[in-house]
């Protein structure tokens, strides 16, 4: 087996095998890689036959995040898809069968050994049913339902006792995740209550009495001198006292991105402070418990105006071991379930010298629902904004656009050449092969009257409440959460003072208001001005 550099967290983390390991870490701390890979590993080599779960809160998530982290670790030591393991598919007979065998292997990985480890996506319904499991693995725990956890998938990691009870990574956990913003996902958290740190400090001092022992024995049999037997029984004793005090053990763990800073550089650190909003570096990168802050320009909003609507039936046909970056590439609007593709597609957008923003919605039963955000920088202007766009609508069927535009729209065009951006933004979606209907609002609202509006929406009280597709809206979902607000004359103003700034000297050009004002032309279009169009409700949102 190959040898691979592990940082101090995650050897630490291996070496202490808590029953329970909770590791709250910021970005780049090798959380997947270097945490979760070996224990799923660990737990398969050390007890083969059993049955372990993935928990992971989407498919979507599970297969383009999740697994291929643990898939990297493992090719990195040597432990090859379709020689050691396979994925989605039932198992060679060369390989040995699991003490109780899944009835089916979609979404299963199954070992040599016979260890299978089952994928738990948490939007698939019953996805956690009938299964007994050894061990689970949880990742992006701040996105996990608590409660569905509790009720459906923690009482299958019963496994079975009397194979492999005598084991200390039996019924063991493992909780993997960034730092909650609010308290929704912060179940967590209290499990730092629950480690007992005598505990891991003993465990720490027989490790290493463990390690001199070992090392002892190998210094005298490359002396080929005999190794006395109460050495021997030494090492039977520590290690027992070891298997007895993990098997009860809770270990707790929040470490910030510098932690690792050896592997991701000061330079990382620094481009981080500088491109991150001030809340998402503190939570992100620095593993701070911050609360959120309610007196933002979109105050009303919540958690429960995010969803999940994967095509998880589509995603599967994508197959498993690729890359995050070739999922990337492979993902179009047949991966989203709250497309209704016999319906125009609602955009609003904002122009900017240096970032432009396309926010696309549809209607459906008093909802605007926010289906995904795109936006280009810097050399790659509207047009090619535009293909973006089209290019991840190529199988909507109704290609139409209703374009909600304002008088900005009009007599401008620094990100394009001499024409007014409706024109260009007109002739570029035809291009494409895309009706266009422009819808004309006037002048741009107030920012006191957009600020009441959108937060009596948020809060239900308009025609149309948003919602955002939390897979395809992440980087406009920062810029809607940390979007500032500053009392003037006239009432509330979103703070837009850092907009004009170089990239360099404040936030990441996508996490400023220029998105947010997108989305504000876009609700208020559909709300205020909505077009008529002949619907068939052939879709759905959780």
């Amino acid at each position: 087996m190959k040898q691979v550099y592990l940082n101090k967290i995650q050897q630490r983390v291996m070496y202490i095998a808590a029953k329970t390991t909770v590791v709250v870490a910021g970005r780049r701390t090798g959380k997947t890689f270097g945490i979760g890979a070996p224990f799923a590993l660990r737990n398969m080599q050390r007890m083969p036959g059993s049955t372990g779960g993935i928990v992971v809160p989407t498919f979507r998530h599970g297969l383009t995040n999740t697994l291929p982290g643990l898939f990297s670790f493992w090719k990195s030591i040597g432990i090859i898809e379709n020689v050691h393991y396979v994925v989605g598919k039932r198992p060679p007979k060369t390989f040995k069968e699991a003490k109780i065998e899944p009835r089916e292997y979609e979404h299963v990985i199954s070992f040599y050994n016979g260890s299978r480890a089952v994928l738990i996506s948490q939007d698939i319904t019953g996805s956690s049913n009938s299964l007994t499991l050894d061990w689970l693995l949880i990742d992006e725990a701040k996105f996990i339902n608590f409660n569905k956890l509790k009720d459906e998938t923690l009482p299958a990691n019963g496994g079975i006792r009397a194979h492999f009870g005598h084991h200390s990574c039996h019924h063991s956990i493992m909780i993997m995740s960034d730092m909650p913003v609010g308290s929704k996902g912060s179940w967590f958290l209290n499990y730092r209550e629950k480690m007992d740190v005598e505990v891991i400090q003993t465990i720490e001092s027989l490790v290493i009495e463990e390690w001199k022992m070992k090392q002892r024995v190998r210094e005298l049999r490359a002396k080929r001198k005999p190794v006395p037997s109460y050495l021997k029984f030494h090492l039977r004793s520590n290690n027992r006292l070891l298997n007895q005090l993990r098997a009860a053990a809770v270990l707790y763990v929040e470490v910030s991105t510098i932690e690792n800073l050896e592997v991701v550089g000061e330079n990382y650190i620094r481009d981080m402070k500088r491109d991150l909003p001030a809340l998402v570096f503190q939570t992100s990168i620095l593993c701070k418990r911050i609360g959120i802050s309610r007196d933002g320009f979109y105050s009303s909003m919540k958690e429960s105006h995010k969803y999940h609507a994967a095509n998880n039936e589509y995603l599967a046909t994508l197959g498993y071991g690729k890359s995050e970056a070739e999922y990337k590439r492979l993902l179009n609007s047949q991966a989203d379930r709250d497309v209704n593709p016999k319906l125009p597609i609602c955009i609003g957008m904002d122009y900017n010298a240096n970032i432009n923003w396309i926010v696309a919605g549809q209607e459906r039963d008093g909802r605007l629902n926010v289906l995904k955000s795109f936006y280009v920088k810097f050399e790659r202007k509207i047009p090619a904004l535009i293909e973006d766009f089209c290019d991840y609508y190529r199988n909507h069927s109704k290609k139409q656009v209703i374009f909600y535009y304002d008088s900005t729209a009009l007599g401008s065009n620094y990100a394009v050449n001499k024409e007014d951006f409706k024109f260009v933004i007109e002739r570029e979606f035809k291009k494409h092969g895309w009706k266009i209907k422009s819808v004309y609002l006037g002048h741009p609202m107030r920012h006191n009257e957009k600020y009441l509006l959108i937060n009596q929406g948020f809060a239900g009280k308009k025609r149309l409440t948003p919602y955002f597709n939390i897979d395809n809206n992440e980087d406009l979902l920062v810029a809607i959460e940390t979007a500032g607000v500053m009392r003037g004359r006239n009432g509330f103003h979103k703070y837009k003072a850092g907009e004009k700034l170089a990239e360099n000297e404040e936030n990441r050009l996508e996490h400023r208001t220029d998105g947010t004002d997108a989305f504000d032309t876009l609700y208020i279009g559909m709300n205020n001005k909505p077009v008529k169009v002949a619907s068939i409700n052939t879709y759905g949102v959780n």
